[in-house]
């Protein structure tokens, strides 16, 4: 994936494309695999990195969603355990599977999860990713030595998938682009194209990296912008009505003493009537998360004092050693793109999350709603709505076993560039050619040749996009990840051709958005 050269096809091309996808998260990314995957023309456009919002902040699990059980959305649950099984199938380097305890108290408790999670596993048929099961308190201790004993009785042990998201994103994006798809970042949507008839027929934007203004022609447009998709409907029509109510879920990075051994724990009932998911992720512990309605979507929101708070003293009532502040090493906030409620007072958590697609009088399309887990499924119902609105003769899907760039089964997840799957070898090479195995992070384990990857075949433009996105060092270690910044940008600076100026303004920006991650 080479920026200019997509720019360029871009610029140079008076084609009328089949789609063009505004919004580079899951929800953009998925419908862009499909319709490649179909044979479709297909142009995305994300105003800032790929997943910067919603898709990179997510709880890193692919899963059924155990609590839409209990609110009896079993179909929501059956589409979404089938495709967490063909996730882990389609991109095993990516996605795994992660064995979850609940603690439980008392008798009834362990009935209820006992059956409830029978369900779950006989949703998923033959993709099941193991059976659920009552396990004695002695076990439950054993498997979680962190875990309060006088708060249980026994544990319940469940099955669901883990993962990367953004490296998800990526190489999802690169398995577009290798069917054809142009795929760009940075490039921002400033208004529709309309024809005589008021269809929309085309986008007009900006290149922010050179200034330059582009416009293309296209079948069909879509709103994939998640928490932003009434920006884009009020392009369309300026009254359109509010479609989004967004919902912040805040999460904290902790380090693996928190959770020594490999299973994770999932709370189910807090104050707030949400569960609370603490979650093994390279090397460290993930844990959150929240529910607060937000009143203004933007791209780096902010977690409130309240909602960290609310995550220590869930965690720290459960655990022997219980997380401070002081031992956070990052917390990032995201934003859920929820379909806002036609009546009033629905409490966010009750908002379906079932994802939604809208059709406007001008023929846009906008999907709403849906999670990482089924961002495959979201793409192939959207690419069905379009032949059908359009009469198009129906290409069947291509997405249900394709193996996502990087395949690589029996990843050793001890293995510091684990995730890259496939082009570890690749990265490897560089290291030996450059003699730059240079290690940028011992405590991260980063090297040279990972930012050089970054910006040659990852679309990486700049040192938030190599920190945050194409590692996870912001969310590992907030930290550790500024005091990195500044070798990050001497490495892009020589492989993009920038200057010192170009390099001192990189670092600065990223120390500012990342104070946010610290606390």
């Amino acid at each position: 994936m080479v920026r200019s050269e997509m720019i360029n096809k871009v610029g140079k091309s008076s084609n009328e494309y089949d789609f063009i996808v505004i919004g580079g998260g899951a929800t953009g990314i998925g419908i862009a695999l499909e319709a490649s995957a179909r044979g479709y023309s297909v142009v995305l456009l994300e105003k800032s990195d790929f997943t910067k919002s919603t898709s990179s902040k997510s709880t890193k699990l692919v899963h059924g969603g155990v609590r839409y059980l209990a609110q009896g959305d079993v179909g929501l649950v059956r589409e979404a355990v089938v495709e967490r099984g063909l996730l882990t199938q389609n991109a095993p380097h990516l996605v795994k599977n992660q064995s979850f305890i609940i603690p439980t108290q008392g008798l009834f408790d362990e009935l209820q999860y006992t059956v409830g999670l029978t369900l779950y596993d006989l949703l998923a048929g033959k993709l099941s990713l193991g059976r659920s099961k009552r396990i004695s308190k002695a076990k439950t201790l054993k498997r979680i030595s962190n875990i309060n004993a006088e708060k249980i009785t026994a544990g319940v042990v469940y099955h669901d998938g883990q993962f990367d998201d953004t490296r998800l994103a990526i190489n999802t994006l690169q398995s577009s682009s290798e069917m054809g798809a142009i795929v760009l970042n940075y490039c921002n949507v400033k208004g529709l194209v309309k024809n005589k008839e008021g269809k929309v027929s085309g986008v007009e934007f900006i290149d922010e990296e050179t200034g330059i203004e582009y416009k293309i022609k296209g079948k069909q447009i879509v709103n994939a912008t998640g928490v932003f998709a009434d920006d884009v409907l009020r392009m369309d029509s300026p009254n359109a009505k509010k479609t989004i109510a967004p919902s912040q879920g805040v999460h904290l990075m902790l380090d693996k003493s928190f959770l020594p051994e490999n299973d994770a724990i999932m709370i189910p009932k807090t104050d707030d009537g949400r569960v609370l998911f603490l979650v093994p992720w390279h090397n460290r512990v993930v844990i959150g998360t929240t529910d607060t309605p937000i009143e203004k979507e933007s791209l780096e929101p902010i977690a409130l004092e309240e909602e960290i708070e609310f995550i220590l003293n869930t965690a720290g009532r459960y655990l022997k050693k219980s997380p401070k502040r002081s031992d956070v090493l990052s917390v990032f906030a995201g934003l859920r793109p929820l379909a806002a409620p036609s009546g009033d007072g629905k409490k966010t958590k009750e908002i379906s999350r079932s994802h939604k697609i809208f059709t406007s009088d001008s023929g846009l399309l906008t999907m709403v709603g849906g999670k990482w887990t089924t961002y495959r499924k979201m793409g192939q119902d959207l690419v069905d709505k379009t032949e059908k609105n359009h009469g198009w003769k129906h290409v069947p899907s291509k997405t249900k076993h394709l193996k996502i760039h990087g395949y690589k089964e029996n990843v050793d997840h001890n293995n510091p560039l684990y995730f890259y799957g496939s082009d570890e070898n690749e990265i490897l090479k560089i290291a030996k050619v450059n003699g730059n195995s240079n290690i940028i992070s011992k405590k991260l384990e980063v090297i040279d040749a990972q930012v050089v990857w970054a910006v040659k075949n990852e679309m990486a433009r700049t040192v938030e996009d190599f920190l945050a996105r194409r590692t996870r060092c912001q969310l590992l270690d907030a930290k550790e990840s500024i005091r990195m910044a500044p070798r990050v940008a001497e490495v892009m600076a020589t492989e993009m051709g920038k200057d010192l100026d170009w390099q001192k303004n990189q670092v600065a920006e990223y120390q500012e958005i990342t104070s946010n991650y610290i606390l």
